[in-house]
Formats: C-alpha cells, structure tokens, sequence
C-alpha cells in the first residue's frame, strides 16, 4: 500500500480571521484530497472569535453591522448556518447586533469546522509564538518554552497586536504614572467598565470620536446601570458627571441607513459597479496622476443617479469637485460642529432629510466594499498610489462604517442631559496638570484625572511590540510599504528584503494594509484573499 505523506502546515492566531483562513485551507484539502496537519497556535482562551468578538464582551457593545448586511462567506461544501438565521428571532433583520453574539457563533462555526475533513488533522495551541526561524526548506516555530515543526507553510494572522504609543500617547502614559493618574483603554470593555465603576461623580475624558468611543460611552452609561426610555436617559448615579469625547475634527460618524428600504435606493447599479471595479483595477496598477481622476468618475456618475432620485439638486460637476476635495482635505467641505453631525446624520439615516453629497458616497463606497477588495486585494500597488487609496478608504469610512442611528440618538440624549459634552470635542489643547489632564478650546477649560485612548493603533509592522513581528523585521522577512503594513503578494506571502516572496511564510489582516485594503471589516476575515492563500498553499505543497 502507498504511504500517504501529511503535510504540516502551521497558522499563528485564531481569530476570526484565523477561523476564515482555516475554513479555506481544509476546503482546498478537500477538493484536492491532499492529507495535510494544521497546527493552530493562540493563546487567547476565545478561540475563533478572539478579542474583538469575545462572548465575555458587554452586549451594549454593538457590531456596526446591521444583520440584513452581514454575510460571513464560506466555501463551496463547507455547511454553515448563517448568522443571520443562528440569530433566529432574538433581533430583526435592521438590528445591530452585540459582538459577543457574533463571536458565540465565531466560536461554534469553528467547532463544527474540525469534524467535517478526515483527511485533515488539525491541533489548537494555546501558546504565544514568539519567534520563527528557517531550516532548509522549512520552518521551525519556537514558544516561550518550546519548539514546533518542521512545516512547509506558516500563516501569521496577528490581529492588532500591541504597538508602541505615538508620542503623544507615551508622554501621557509616563505622567499618569508618575502623578497617579488613570489613562485607560477602551477594549477589552468588560475591564473598563469594571474600573469605570470607582469613576463616579468624575469627569472622564475620551480620545477619540469615532466607533469605539459610541463603545466607551455606552459602557459609561448603560454599562454601570443606566437605560434609555422613550427617548430620555435614565440615570443609575454610578455614571461619571461628564463624559468628554475629543478628536482632530471633533465630529463622530455618520450613521447608516435605519431600514433596508432606505438603504436599497443606495444601490448601484451593475454596469456601474462594472465599471468602479475596472477604475479600481487600473488605479491600483498605475500611477498616482491617474488613481484620482478613474476613480472619482467611476463614483461620480452613481452618486449623481441616486441624488437626484431622492430630489437633491446636485449637478454631475458638483459631485465630482466634492470627491476631489475628499482626496486632498477628507472631510474639509463638512461644516458644523460634532452636534450638528449627529442630528443632520440620523435625519439623513430616517430619510427625513435629502442625503448629502458625502452621505451618498459613503452609502455607496460602504456597498462596494466587495469590488474594492477584488479589484485591489491581487494587485501589486505602487507605495504611493497605495497610500491615496487606502487614505481616501479610512477618510470614508466615517460614513461606510457607521453607527446605529439609534445609537446617534441615544448619544444626544446624553448631550442634552449634559452627561456627555461635545464643547471641547474639536482638537482641544492638552496639558497634563498634577491632578490628570486639561483640555483647552476657546478659553474654555475642563480638567479630568481619568483619560480613556479609543484610537486605533497604527497598522505599520514597525511600531508593533511582539518579539514575533519584530524578529520577521529583524531577519528581513517583513518589509513595509512606507508609513502603511507589511507588502504581501496577492496570495499573502510576504516579500522580504530582496523584493521577492518569501517561500512558505503568509501574513493576512490589517497589518498588511497598503497591499490589502479594507482590512479591518469582519467580511474582510472571510474573504477571497484568505482563498488565495490557501489555493497557493495547496498548490505549493501538492
């Protein structure tokens, strides 16, 4: 009888992106009837959801999903329940769900996952790796404690590992500690609001406006006992006294439609996404000159289509100069202060109020989400016009990744209670003061002893602490595209220091941003670039 060779393949990190990665690699295994053994190494005890869906998380923090848009792809022959339906009747089809829920259906996707390929072994890990080294042809993964391997294939899919502060949030962190003052992190929110407990009666500030912060307030609020009802809140007197959000621009996101029949007449239509994709395509494979001007027209003409069918009076050329102020200034033609966002956005969000410019663009980039990532995700960008496409993505994205309206709501409510205040919310001056912070606009002043950072780290390899990224940089495996992530082939592996490939090692997710694009959405976790990665692996290998 012939021997049957087993393959090793090793993926460092298992959440759901790992999860997504895995599903694609014992489908290629399947198809191709290939004996393969996965090794899957990740310390966190939530395996599948990881940190950002962890069951253990509060419910009041909300996916920015509503669940008729949820759609967590999975391969041909792989039978998973869809979310939607594993939800059942607990939420309607234009709920936001919480992201524990989503994170107890991660978790139950990945146990039926394991049963379903007898010819592929599959073994979980609950190590940190700390280093990887190449022998020969092959490589040997090393913990704390102990070393693994030989394998053909490594796949690193490192989440958001810590990075180190940028210098304005170092400085902060060596002054509440040295004057006993507490600067906090908005996740893990369970921690939070354990702490936010002894914060009563305090004034608490919050860096940062976008979605983690609607995640910090509502832990400040519901999270300590307090409710909403028709339309007021209730207060639980555990709640600080004042609640201060503050960014550069001092406005939050805009949130998205309420209803499905709203968010219908945002749809492009198919010879319109036809076109984005090819402008897409082009963009990411030519200069810079040409990036802006493909793909402003491409959104330019649906844009102007689904204004005029809500009645607002906005020419083609209107639409078009607006998009090319959005490339240069994200965010610049926006006028009004952080309040005026909140209502004009819900107005807009019930269909109260004709959508702006900016709306509609949102609403539509939001529904190209797909066409993006397939027209860019394969194509090997120059570092430059990565940088515009990737810059005017994250400009967007405070109308693609918004809110619930009905969060918006809740958060005047709380501005007309005047538990949260928006006066110091637009790029206030900061001195740390002996007794925390004080935060500076127009003369006025607030001062606070507790500061929470709600801003997204970094996505550059560069400025992340693990010995694992760290040490890829050190042996010239990893190499960036200037300020962005890590450079990626299409298929994931990574390309080192002599431009080419590295053979065998894979890095997905939001540290490769500038190869990939929209990395940090949960769709992303389950999309074609993990399928590359595993078609190559399995081509590799067979």
């Amino acid at each position: 009888m012939k021997e049957v060779t087993t393959l090793k393949i090793a993926i460092v990190g298992l959440g759901p992106r790992g999860l997504g990665a895995l599903e694609q690699l014992i489908h290629e295994a399947i198809a191709r009837r290939a004996h393969i053994q996965v090794d899957v190494f990740d310390p966190y005890p939530e395996s599948g959801a990881g940190p950002n869906f962890d069951p253990r998380e509060p419910r009041h923090c909300l996916l920015n999903i509503p669940i008729r848009d949820i759609d967590l792809r999975q391969p041909n022959g792989l039978d998973f329940e869809p979310v939607a339906e594993w939800l059942g009747h607990r939420f309607s089809d234009d709920d936001f769900p919480p992201r524990a829920e989503i994170g107890n259906y991660l978790k139950q996707r990945l146990v039926k996952l394991i049963d379903l390929a007898p010819n592929v072994k599959a073994l979980q890990v609950s190590e940190r790796i700390e280093s990887l080294q190449r022998v020969r042809n092959a490589w040997h993964i090393r913990s704390e404690s102990t070393s693994y391997g030989p394998y053909a294939e490594v796949l690193i899919v490192p989440g958001q590992p810590h990075t180190r502060p940028d210098d304005q949030l170092a400085k902060w962190k060596r002054h509440a500690t040295d004057h006993k003052v507490t600067l906090a992190t908005a996740y893990p929110a369970r921690f939070l609001q354990k702490a936010a407990g002894q914060w009563s009666g305090q004034t608490v500030a919050i860096r940062g406006f976008a979605l983690s912060s609607f995640d910090v307030i509502r832990v400040l609020t519901i999270g300590l006992g307090g409710r909403f009802s028709d339309g007021r809140y209730v207060a639980s007197g555990r709640e600080p006294a004042r609640i201060v959000p503050f960014s550069l621009d001092g406005k939050p996101p805009y949130p998205k439609p309420e209803t499905r029949e709203l968010d219908l007449q945002y749809e492009p239509t198919r010879g319109e996404t036809d076109v984005f994709r090819k402008a897409v395509f082009e963009a990411s494979n030519g200069a810079l000159e040409a990036t802006q001007s493909r793909l402003t027209e491409a959104l330019s003409t649906p844009v102007s289509r689904i204004l005029s069918i809500f009645g607002a009076d906005e020419s083609h050329s209107t639409v078009y100069d607006w998009l090319l102020s959005e490339w240069s200034d994200p965010g610049c033609q926006e006028k009004g202060s952080g309040l005026d966002v909140l209502k004009n956005g819900i107005a807009m969000a019930e269909g109260a109020s004709l959508p702006s410019i900016g709306y509609a663009v949102g609403q539509v980039w939001r529904k190209w989400q797909d066409p993006l990532r397939q027209a860019y995700n394969p194509a090997r960008t120059p570092s430059a016009t990565a940088a515009a496409i990737v810059g005017f993505d994250e400009g967007l994205k405070r109308y693609s990744y918004g809110p619930p309206a009905n969060s918006c709501r809740e958060l005047i409510s709380l501005i007309n209670d005047d538990i949260v205040s928006v006066d110091w919310a637009r790029d206030p001056d900061i001195t740390p003061i002996n007794t925390g912070w004080q935060l500076d606009v127009e003369g006025r002043s607030v001062t606070t002893k507790v500061l929470i950072d709600a801003v997204l780290p970094s996505p550059d390899p560069r400025k992340v602490e693990t010995a694992l990224i760290s040490g890829l940089i050190a042996d010239g495996y990893l190499t960036t595209m200037d300020d962005l992530g890590a450079r990626t082939a299409p298929d994931g592996r990574l390309i080192g220091d002599d431009d080419k490939p590295v053979q065998g090692l894979s890095l997905l997710g939001r540290l490769a941003l500038g190869s990939v694009i929209a990395a940090d959405s949960l769709h992303d976790c389950f999309s074609a670039s993990s399928a590359r990665w595993a078609e190559g692996v399995l081509s590799r290998i067979s």
